[in-house]
């Protein structure tokens, strides 16, 4: 048998409807991808703030302001439940006793005993310095901002002690009521967050947290120490010290309310 020629138009038709059609797989099978590494990410994600906020929780916390030429140091209770309610009261020195702050989903409250006063904070205020410290109102309210409000995907991965290290980058979905033009973090494979750094804007970096010392706490691996610091400024930084850390099966809505941060009671 004679082999047979097909004409060089049909040839080249041939072959440019098969690369159309391997360019169509290739970008479905790329979108795909993405579309899991999305997902992974945002599971990640929620599943390290499900970890150091767990259903609910109670903690004694030390503060350390850190400056070039001083130190300042406050002690404090602080009370969580899930994701979007939080109560914090400064218990030493002295002078600030009983200062606290409430967030409860997007709207937060500080209290000054001195004057009285409870003050609602308004959505400009929340990115402000909390306290004089390097974290924000929002840092410190742990706000799930992150979850709702990004998109995350997973860029890579590293090692940390023995654990697989997730780097997840997120950015503010479009009109998201965000400060942040970026986000990275890094979480361990056992939801241990290790690092979240901020980025304008710009995508220029602004402050770094990480966490450190991590050890059992409350049941759990939990840094001991949260540390941010501003970016290049050195030896300004502040610590948030867990003394104590307990996760509970729930709190009672009445701790997250305008009487109770005005309370002097513990709870």
């Amino acid at each position: 048998m004679k082999p047979i020629r097909l004409p060089f138009t049909y040839l080249c038709r041939f072959n440019r409807r098969m690369m159309t059609l391997l360019l169509v797989v290739g970008a479905c099978i790329h979108l795909w991808a993405a579309d899991c590494r999305s997902q992974d990410a945002q599971a990640i994600l929620e599943a390290s703030f499900n970890h150091y906020r767990g259903n609910a929780s109670e903690a004694t916390i030390e503060m350390v302001i850190h400056r070039p030429n001083w130190e300042r140091r406050m002690q404090m209770d602080a009370w969580t439940k899930g994701t979007d309610r939080s109560l914090v009261r400064i218990t030493a020195p002295a002078k600030d006793r009983n200062n606290g702050t409430l967030k409860k989903g997007r709207e937060m409250w500080t209290y000054n005993p001195k004057v009285n006063r409870v003050i609602k904070l308004p959505p400009s205020l929340m990115s402000q310095s909390w306290l004089g410290s390097d974290f924000s109102n929002n840092d410190i309210s742990k706000s799930d901002s992150i979850l709702n409000d990004y998109h995350h995907t997973l860029t890579g991965t590293t090692t940390h002690e023995g654990h697989k290290v997730y780097i997840i980058q997120s950015k503010p979905k479009p009109d998201a009521p965000v400060v942040w033009g970026m986000q990275i973090l890094h979480v361990r494979d056992d939801k241990v967050l290790l690092r979240e750094e901020f980025f304008d804007e710009d995508l220029e970096p602004v402050k770094l947290m990480t966490g450190e010392q991590i050890q059992m706490m409350g049941g759990r691996m939990f840094p001991k120490v949260w540390k941010m610091q501003e970016h290049d400024k050195t030896g300004q930084y502040t610590l948030l010290r867990y003394h104590r850390l307990e996760f509970l099966d729930d709190l009672p809505e009445r701790t997250f309310t305008l009487n109770q941060l005005k309370s002097k009671q513990r709870r």
